[in-house]
């Protein structure tokens, strides 16, 4: 569900750390909209990063 079709960019992972400097388990989610697409000549819905949208590695639809 939350992977870019474009580039790959999916969940990371990490810790949060408190100030106590006690480390738990935090998964950071990339920002997927779902859009249509215009890709050789056909529209089509993808799952895309907004990082792409915005570098225009992609066309929208409409």
């Amino acid at each position: 569900m939350a992977k870019c079709e474009v580039c790959g960019k999916s969940v990371q992972f990490g810790h949060n750390v408190s100030h106590s400097n006690r480390k738990t388990k935090k998964m950071w989610h990339p920002n997927i909209k779902k859009l249509r697409v215009v890709e050789n000549k056909r529209v089509l819905r993808k799952n895309v990063c907004t990082n792409c949208i915005k570098s225009g590695k992609i066309t929208k639809a409409g």
